[in-house]
């Protein structure tokens, strides 16, 4: 999960607490969330740090309706479309989803760059981002790619430096 812009619900940590609690009045189980993290953005510059962090979660939807749920959550939360990287009230991706894999080709997730994604289990960019591997650790320090293999910690070793996306502290 992550925001950089006030929104309906308030700052940006405040936003990610409440959809926290949305994904409970939505029937998902939160079994742990890790600590609320200040990150650079990435992509685009010159737009506030991010707020991230990971939830480990339980519940018995199907990935496209749990995915249908956190879209219901950015849209009530004030995101609106916007450019990709841009600074938004919140986002929120699915991971993993129970060791699944779709839409992998060998090592390499395979979709289309324009135009409508499939849903790509594990997220694809997993080990290109340290806000993503810095919280992911907290909920799951054993969770392993499940098409890389590579463990979180040693992924998170390979990007911990990376000045994009990178962990500037906790919040």
């Amino acid at each position: 999960m992550g925001s950089n812009s006030p929104g309906p619900w308030g700052t940006p940590a405040e936003t990610i607490t409440r959809a926290l609690r949305e994904l409970q009045d939505a029937g998902v189980t939160v079994i742990s969330v890790s600590p609320y993290y200040r990150t650079a953005a990435m992509g685009r510059a010159r737009q506030p740090a991010y707020v991230n962090a990971a939830a480990a979660i339980d519940t018995a939807l199907p990935p496209e309706a749990l995915l249908r749920v956190l879209k219901a959550i950015e849209r009530a939360s004030g995101r609106r479309g916007g450019s990709p990287w841009g600074p938004r009230t919140l986002d929120i991706d699915i991971l993993d989803y129970k060791g699944l894999v779709r839409h992998w080709r060998g090592k390499h997730p395979r979709f289309a760059r324009a135009g409508p994604r499939p849903l790509v289990l594990p997220h694809p960019w997993i080990e290109k981002r340290p806000f993503v591997l810095r919280p992911l650790l907290d909920v799951a320090p054993f969770w392993r790619h499940p098409v890389t293999r590579r463990s979180a910690q040693e992924v998170w070793r390979s990007v911990a430096w990376s000045r994009e996306g990178q962990v500037i502290g906790k919040r």
